[in-house]
């Protein structure tokens, strides 16, 4: 174990905060932080939107089904796919931007890494983070409301700020149930690892008064029905090629 190891061991969602605001100091040290991310073929395809309009970011909550942090967290960022700045140097240079599903999955990458690190980073100056995966919710109107031009993909929420609580970790699957080597472990394999696995979480939800459903039970039934079903075309109005 190292300084590195502990801050990544101690994450925790956070999902009340203190109102405290975020100095731009401390965001524009994280952002490079970010950007120290591996990012491919240096292409840096992507971008961080901070919403600071406190009326945007109440219609944000609602937005997001009603993840009231998003309004009162120390600052709430989108995080952007970005091809924007490519298309404006393909016109500048006489060229075609060549969108494919290629293109689209590298900024989506991309900005996820550079999105780990900018948490990283956060959480080391001692303010906790959530992700909004609810952004997706209605996409349309996210954005209508901020105007975001062609090339230009939302794709997730963050929430950052001063924690106002101390949740207990969330237990993940075994490490030996996710690092395989040369070939992907047999199915029999796969469900001891789900049974020893469903212990353990039946136990984290049941000493946090949730029902002692096992982890692979909720995972089957939030996926029996497809989510989000727009998104492929909102982000093809977006101007992503799928294909």
């Amino acid at each position: 174990m190292n300084e590195v190891i502990e801050l990544l061991m101690q994450h925790r969602s956070i999902r009340a905060f203190k109102p405290e605001p975020v100095p731009d100091a401390h965001i524009e040290t994280a952002v490079a932080a970010g950007q120290a991310a591996s990012t491919s073929s240096a292409v840096q395809a992507y971008s961080l939107l901070q919403i600071t309009d406190p009326t945007v970011r109440k219609r944000l909550v609602e937005l997001t089904g009603g993840q009231t942090k998003v309004a009162s967290s120390g600052a709430f960022f989108i995080v952007l796919g970005d091809s924007r700045r490519h298309r404006i140097a393909a016109d500048a240079h006489d060229t075609a931007y060549d969108a494919r599903l290629e293109a689209f999955l590298v900024a989506t990458v991309d900005a996820s890494l550079f999105a780990q690190n900018l948490c990283i980073a956060f959480e080391s100056m001692g303010y906790g983070i959530c992700y909004i995966g609810g952004l997706r919710n209605q996409l349309d109107e996210v954005d209508a409301m901020l105007g975001l031009p062609e090339g230009v993909y939302a794709l997730y929420g963050l929430c950052v700020g001063v924690p106002d609580q101390a949740p207990t970790a969330r237990p993940r699957l075994a490490p030996r149930a996710v690092w395989m080597k040369d070939r992907y472990a047999d199915d029999s394999t796969v469900q001891a690892d789900l049974d020893a696995y469903d212990k353990e979480y039946r136990e984290y939800r049941k000493a946090r008064g949730a029902s002692d459903d096992g982890w692979s039970t909720i995972v089957a039934t939030s996926h029996a029905k497809p989510k989000r079903v727009y998104l492929a075309e909102y982000y093809r109005k977006k101007g992503a090629r799928l294909d």
